[in-house]
């Protein structure tokens, strides 16, 4: 909700945000207006995902809102934090009555000051009509428009296309499995969401010589959802590669757009029909009967490249135009300016509304000035790197110790012939590592530190993708963290270069997890974070986890493993093992600092108590000249015990293991 704000005879558009608790101003509006000097302040917000936002100063003034004079504190940020001129917080909204409609929002009266915060914080909601996302400069007259075209879009299907879902297989063996035993409680769930596709028409029943599992999965909002388990059939599907577009041209009609919106299609792929002859490949069994597909389902290997094929169809004309942009599920609207923006728009649903698809509009966008799609930030004409696609990278905590310089330089030393000067720069840090040295981290490391970051996030380290070359996800995990890097071989020099970081801290539930099972969720979260990559593509997942490529493929799964098996299958991937010692890079993201510092003491501990120990000693004597498949040593040793390397604890250590 947007409204205009006047201060220093200036008028601003501000956001309403119930959840700020303080008035903000973007720095550049600041220094445009004749405000006063800033009051220096040690105020630090949160943001974001708990991101911390530093004041840069406060000053007091007096505000206007629909004739309305407000006395308040505002607090200027720097221009990251907001896309808006001003957020209008609770700090103003608390000293009025808002009346709030789907037109906008109306502050109707000034409020009696009182002690009493809650007394004065008062909303009126007039009506139940949805909330749009609409870019906060947009015109009023434009913006009623937009409102007007949203609240009366109801698809109605006149037209259809010849595109349906063909299943073709390898052989003509039957793949049949019996209801798997549910509980109870999910059996009625099952029940429900089966009642529900026969009445719209998605499944019908059958008697197919194929069928697959249903297996119920927990989302993250704690709801459940029915899948299908297709894994066996999708071994033995013929793959559907239809072309998708080039993402570098998709940025190049992007970067001379100036307005953007996005439509997010709702339950995309049951627009799509399965035709006849491959309806009975679809089956599925409960423990109440035997149903197939009508309308395409999920989990697929092939349903992406028929629902591209759909897309291309409907909206082919407006394509070729560059009036619509579609990759995978998400479809943007470029535009010049907002009246162009208005009747693209237009153009747009009424082709929705011919084919009778169903926009998901809490999820979309409409005529903002700056977009983030596939990896990069769209503005003004401009094209930046995503924050999301360095940010393991450029959050990389401080450097506390030796252990954390070594992994730092792991992690950096692996793209080292793709950085300029990279043994010049890294120096101060590398000769930290010397023996004897001591840990002396001044002005220099500092530097050294702060620049070999931003050398990693930064081209030509950071690769466009390209749909053409060959692609590889390397992940690890530990108990402290996950860690993966997604990276495309280049024409010019054939060298594999990143294109996206990812790393992420274990919940305290996950760091119960077994080593295997941290092994495969660092795959599953890598696969989501690039999932607009490569999905619809080949690619390889490049783990030290020697058995991840052999438990995948069995028949029986535990519950964790099974559900993300089913996220996995629809994927078009190889899996290869490569040695941990080769994939320090990786392995440094998913062992930060901050995850490190209680352990190193542990480690160090280990070290020495090796040392003390004569049969270990022994051992390690005897592996430098002859290699055991048992036994590996990397500075300390380690027993491989299912494909993974465990450490071998000395004898005055057990009881404090134990």
């Amino acid at each position: 909700m947007c409204k205009d704000v006047t201060i220093f005879g200036r008028k601003l558009n501000g956001l309403v945000d119930t959840g700020s608790n303080l008035t903000l101003l973007r720095n550049s509006t600041y220094i445009n207006i004749d405000a006063p000097p800033l009051n220096q302040t040690n105020t630090l917000l949160a943001g974001f995902g708990f991101s911390r936002i530093n004041v840069i100063g406060t000053f007091d003034s007096e505000i206007t809102i629909d004739d309305q004079i407000f006395p308040v504190t505002i607090s200027v940020v720097p221009n990251s934090c907001t896309n808006y001129d001003l957020i209008i917080g609770c700090d103003v909204i608390k000293q009025a009555h808002l009346n709030i409609s789907p037109t906008g929002v109306k502050f109707a009266q000034i409020l009696r000051p009182s002690d009493n915060a809650n007394e004065n914080f008062i909303m009126t909601i007039s009506d139940g009509s949805p909330t749009f996302d609409i870019g906060p400069n947009v015109s009023q007259r434009n913006r009623a428009e937009v409102e007007q075209l949203l609240l009366t879009y109801t698809p109605k299907k006149t037209k259809t296309v010849n595109i349906e879902l063909d299943i073709a297989l390898t052989d003509d063996e039957p793949i049949f499995h019996k209801p798997r035993r549910l509980p109870f409680a999910e059996r009625d769930i099952v029940d429900a969401q089966v009642d529900e596709w026969v009445k719209n028409g998605i499944v019908e029943p059958c008697s197919s010589p194929y069928a697959s599992q249903v297996v119920v999965v927990k989302k993250k909002d704690g709801k459940s959802r029915v899948c299908i388990d297709y894994r066996r059939l999708n071994r033995k599907l013929i793959k559907d590669n239809y072309p998708l577009p080039l993402i570098d041209d998709i940025l190049d009609c992007l970067q001379n757009a100036k307005i953007f919106t996005t439509l997010d299609l709702k339950n995309g792929f049951f627009h799509v029909a399965v035709n006849e002859r491959s309806r009975k490949f679809t089956s599925f069994v409960t423990h109440n009967g035997q149903y197939q597909f009508r309308r395409m389902p999920f989990g697929l290997s092939t349903c992406t490249s028929t629902f591209m094929r759909y897309i291309y169809a409907l909206f082919r004309h407006l394509i070729s135009k560059s009036i619509v942009l579609p990759y995978m599920d998400d479809v943007v609207i470029p535009a010049a300016n907002e009246s162009q923006a208005l009747e693209y728009l237009k153009i747009v649903l009424e082709v929705a509304y011919d084919y009778g698809l169903e926009i998901n509009f809490k999820k979309c966008q409409f005529l903002h000035n700056a977009i983030e799609f596939l990896g990069h930030i769209i503005e003004n004409g401009r094209l930046f790197p995503s924050p999301s696609k360095t940010k393991a990278v450029i959050n990389y905590p401080d450097l506390k110790n030796i252990k954390d310089v070594c992994r730092f330089l792991g992690l950096t030393g692996y793209f080292r012939k793709f950085l300029p000067s990279y043994s010049t720069i890294a120096k101060p840090l590398s000769d930290l590592l010397r023996k004897d040295s001591l840990f002396q981290f001044y002005a220099e490391q500092q530097t050294a530190f702060k620049k070999l970051k931003y050398l990693l996030s930064h081209q030509p380290v950071l690769s466009i993708f390209n749909q053409n070359s060959p692609t590889e996800i390397q992940t690890d995990a530990s108990i402290d963290g996950l860690g993966a890097v997604l990276l495309q071989k280049s024409i010019h020099d054939n060298q594999f270069h990143p294109v996206f970081y990812m790393s992420k801290k274990t919940s305290d539930h996950e760091r119960k997890y077994t080593s295997f099972e941290l092994e495969v969720l660092a795959v599953v979260e890598a696969l989501k974070k690039f999932r607009i990559y490569v999905l619809g593509t080949s690619f390889k997942i490049i783990t030290d986890c020697d058995a991840l490529v052999k438990t995948l493929s069995n028949k029986e799964l535990n519950p964790r493993i099974a559900r993300w098996a089913l996220y996995l299958q629809e994927f078009n991937y190889t899996i290869e093992h490569r040695t941990g010692s080769k994939m320090a890079h990786v392995d440094a993201l998913s062992r930060p600092p901050h995850c490190m510092l209680i352990q190193n003491s542990v480690h160090l501990q280990f070290l020495k108590a090796q040392q003390a120990d004569d049969q270990i000693t022994t051992i390690k004597t005897l592996l430098e000249t002859t290699p055991h498949d048992n036994y590996i040593v990397k500075n300390k040793l380690y027993k491989t015990v299912n494909g993974t390397d465990l450490l071998v604890v000395p004898d005055e250590m057990q009881a404090n293991i134990i």
